[in-house]
């Protein structure tokens, strides 16, 4: 996939969001929610070591009812069946009892009457599913988050999150959209709004959108607590050597689907990668990017991990 989302270089921290289908270059991958290719299995192997080292870190939930979870687990079910024929199936076994097949893992799951999981075949997963959305998780190559809202607030009900972009789920679920995005530099005029913006995820139309950064790797997992073994700042990727340059385009298709007859949203993160050696080959791309670079603020190079190494990368890219 080639999206660039920077083509009018500039950094720009907006809402930015887009009715879903609307063709980036993609053409029919551009309407579907949910984004399957030949890594597959790449993403899935990430996925499985994450829960392995442990699963609480990557996944938490706070007031998640089960009628929300049926609604967004329904939804999950019919794009994915409707997207990828080929790959999924599911159908009615009885009028209480329904089956979940995934050609792509060979998974099997068996579901009640609200779509909650009651029993898997063929899977080998460890630690066991606990629930149809960490289930269904493993079954795509996006992220999982539900946002929610009531009469006197609005909160992060899910975080499935295996490729976290130096983020973590514990430290993010149950908050609100103002909370949640206090830390990113630039958000103050968005976050005073936030209950609005809650509200046109979850009332309007499906939407997409991107975000992007630098990195020194393509590590789809940067959680911010390394794993055990691994030293911190070979996990971070942010460390630009310009005597050996390794640099990414780390790019994020979100796409938002609201359930206003729930109050909730799905909110889906699918992570790309592009070498900025292809983008230094192409004049226009090489100075978008460059010039998106240089519109940052200091507070934003401090969130992206880019102060220190900004003058190096650009010098790099200009070359």
């Amino acid at each position: 996939m080639f999206y660039f989302p920077l083509s009018n270089g500039r950094y720009e921290v907006k809402p930015g969001m887009i009715p879903l289908g609307f063709n980036f270059g993609a053409g029919e991958f551009d309407t579907k929610v949910f984004q399957i290719d030949s890594n597959f299995g790449e993403y899935r192997k990430i996925k499985l070591l994450a829960r392995r080292e442990n699963l609480a870190k990557y996944y938490q939930t706070c007031n998640f009812s089960r009628e929300v979870q049926s609604a967004i687990t329904n939804l999950i079910i019919n794009r994915l069946t409707q997207e990828y024929p080929q790959y999924f199936g599911f159908e009615r076994l009885t009028d209480n009892k329904y089956k979940f097949h995934s050609q792509l893992t060979g998974e099997i799951f068996y579901l009640n009457n609200d779509l909650q999981l009651q029993a898997v075949e063929a899977s080998s997963v460890f630690p066991q599913y606990i629930d149809t959305i960490d289930a269904l998780a493993l079954q795509i190559q996006e992220d999982l988050t539900v946002i929610r809202r009531d009469d006197a607030k609005n909160w992060l009900a899910v975080v499935h999150l295996c490729y976290p972009n130096h983020w973590s789920a514990a430290e993010k679920v149950g908050k609100d959209f103002s909370t949640i995005h206090s830390p990113v530099a630039g958000m103050e005029k968005i976050n005073r709004r936030g209950d609005g913006i809650v509200n046109t995820m979850i009332s309007g139309k499906p939407m997409v959108r991107f975000a992007w950064g630098l990195s020194t790797d393509t590590r789809l997992n940067h959680h911010p607590e390394a794993p055990m073994g691994v030293l911190p700042d070979e996990w971070e990727g942010r460390c630009f050597d310009p005597e050996n340059p390794r640099l990414f385009l780390r790019i994020e298709r979100q796409v938002i689907w609201g359930l206003s007859e729930v109050d909730a949203a799905l909110f889906t993160i699918r992570t790309y990668f592009r070498d900025c050696v292809e983008i230094k080959q192409d004049p226009v791309l090489r100075s978008n990017l460059c010039s998106a670079i240089n519109s940052m603020t200091p507070d934003s190079l401090v969130y992206k991990g880019l102060l220190e190494s900004k003058n190096n990368i650009l010098a790099w890219l200009e070359r």
